[in-house]
């Protein structure tokens, strides 16, 4: 692990037990990425001691805007910053562990770097959890897509007795309601809407910076259930979109580029029709 990473368990478990206990997992970029794209898993794990949350941070999050409050903060001062407030994240969330690996936005971008691969399979290795969160592989943020990549390709060199039963890439930089509706993965973000806010609004040093994630993550998941449907009533109040990135980790031999064309082409084929029909 490089140096300065840190782990935060909530309940003060031993490390080895906090992983173990893990039954979702999300690894993000930065923080306040998880607690955007992965709320479905919080809310499932949330005061449930047989389901257990664990949130792991590749970046120190340095480089982000820091606002008017924090222009005077040093660049280690804001990182410290930011990974305290993923720690109150973690401690609001409930989760089993917080883990951030403290790599720099460069580090995680570097296509080469096998480093960050070795973190997550050793972390996914000891935690085998049933389902992980990651970014969606149209991210437009290039440190997110090389994150969700990463994540990919640490999931495939471990056994298969060790990897997830499913992955799933999520919303952060890229709506994903250009899916097909075959394509979509509907994570109801519904419960406890108290928790859901609070888990955005404890990020102030990303708020202050004039933008405004609490409202905009609350009001992006309110539109995916609004505008799910023309016909029906809403079942659901708030849901955040994902895409199952579960085949390239049963079939490691699966191109990932081959993999994303076919979405882009259902939703080419869909659109195309549409107007022709209409026409």
């Amino acid at each position: 692990m490089k140096a300065g990473y840190e782990v935060f368990i909530p309940d003060g478990k031993d490390l080895n037990e906090a992983l173990e206990r893990t039954t979702h997992m999300a690894v993000s970029a930065h923080p306040d990425d998880i607690e955007i794209m992965a709320y479905q898993g919080i809310a499932e794990c949330f005061n449930n001691n047989s389901k257990w949350f664990t949130g792991i941070v590749v970046t120190d999050g340095a480089g982000s805007s820091k606002g008017e409050f924090y222009s005077s903060f040093s660049d280690d001062e804001f990182v410290n910053i930011r990974k305290l407030e993923q720690k109150k994240a973690a401690f609001v969330g409930e989760y089993s562990l917080a883990a951030m690996l403290n790599y720099t936005s460069s580090e995680a971008k570097d296509p080469c770097n096998t480093e960050i691969i070795n973190d997550l399979k050793m972390l996914i290795s000891k935690a085998k959890p049933d389902i992980i969160y990651t970014h969606n592989i149209f991210d437009r943020h290039k440190t997110h897509l090389s994150i969700a990549l990463k994540v990919i390709n640490a999931i495939r060199e471990l056994p298969p007795s060790e990897r997830p039963k499913k992955l799933y890439g999520c919303e952060v930089w890229r709506s994903l309601d250009w899916l097909v509706f075959s394509d979509r993965v509907i994570f109801d973000a519904s419960a406890n809407p108290n928790i859901a806010s609070a888990l955005i609004e404890v990020y102030n040093s990303q708020i202050s910076g004039n933008k405004e994630y609490h409202k905009a993550t609350i009001g992006r998941r309110h539109a995916n259930a609004t505008f799910h449907s023309s016909n029906s009533a809403d079942s659901i109040e708030n849901s955040i979109l994902g895409m199952d990135l579960t085949p390239l980790i049963v079939d490691p031999s699966i191109d990932i580029i081959a993999f994303a064309r076919g979405f882009i082409e259902r939703f080419n084929m869909e659109a195309v029709d549409n107007i022709k029909n209409a026409l």
